[in-house]
Order: C-alpha cells, then sequence, then structure tokens
C-alpha cells in the first residue's frame, strides 16, 4: 500500500512542475499569433493567381524572428517580413497562390518555423479551381 501511495505522491508531483513548466513557457519568449489560421478564396478559375494577407502578432515578450516559410506545394509563394518583429507588433505574410495546372477542391498547408514559443505554426488557404471560361471569338 506505500508503495501506492509513493507512486501515486511521485506522479502527481511530476505533474505539478511539469504543468509549472508549461505556464512559464507561455510567459517568456516570443509568441507568434494569427488573427486567422486559414482562408477559403472560394471558387478560382483555372489559371488565376490569387492572394491572401494573413496578418500576425508577437504576443510574446522577445522579437519574434521568422526563420522558415515552407509551403505544400510549388503553386503557393510566401511573402514575409524578415525582420525582427518586437513584442506587440503587428504585421503581414502575403501567400500566393498559382492555379495554373490546378483543377478542383485545392488545400494548402503553410507551415511557419520561428524563435517563438510556439515554435512551428501552421496557416493553409483553399479554394474550388474551376475551368476558365472560353470567351466566343468575334464573328461566331
Amino acid at each position: 500500500m506505500r508503495v501506492l501511495a509513493s507512486l501515486f505522491i511521485l506522479f502527481v508531483g511530476f505533474g505539478v512542475v511539469a504543468q509549472s513548466a508549461d505556464e512559464q513557457t507561455d510567459l517568456n519568449g516570443p509568441k507568434i499569433a494569427f488573427v486567422e489560421s486559414s482562408y477559403n478564396f472560394g471558387e478560382i478559375k483555372q489559371g488565376e493567381v490569387v492572394t491572401h494577407v494573413f496578418k500576425y502578432e508577437n504576443t510574446g515578450n522577445e522579437a519574434l524572428v521568422i526563420s522558415n516559410v515552407r509551403t505544400s506545394c510549388g503553386c503557393t509563394a510566401p511573402d514575409w517580413n524578415r525582420e525582427p518583429l518586437a513584442p506587440g507588433e503587428t504585421t503581414e505574410m502575403t501567400i500566393r497562390f498559382n492555379s495554373r495546372g490546378k483543377m478542383g477542391v485545392q488545400n494548402k498547408i503553410i507551415t511557419i518555423s520561428s524563435n517563438a514559443v510556439n515554435a512551428t505554426e501552421r496557416i493553409s488557404i483553399k479554394g474550388n479551381v474551376v475551368p476558365a471560361t472560353t470567351e466566343p471569338e468575334d464573328g461566331e
């Protein structure tokens, strides 16, 4: 019985220590917070290039530096501020999607790596690529 009681106390103790460490991590360092985590373009005509601007803020207490932005497809291109973002400042990340050669529902994931306490964040864009309508030529 003593062994069970000792194990219980040991596990509870580790839980409290782990919880305190998590809370402390939340308080110290940069933290990236996106206003929205996904955007749906709706219908996109095949061949169109569309863009969306994602706004984000450094809600932490140290400068935020984005080290890398990866996309799930070469058809998606990010453009972001490479300068350190001070605590409380807001900036933007522009995502451009080229629908050439695409058809149907598209879901593209953008992975952001930074020095933030939430070091890896993901945002996404969506859309349904439909055939471009062809205009009749003059005289038809």
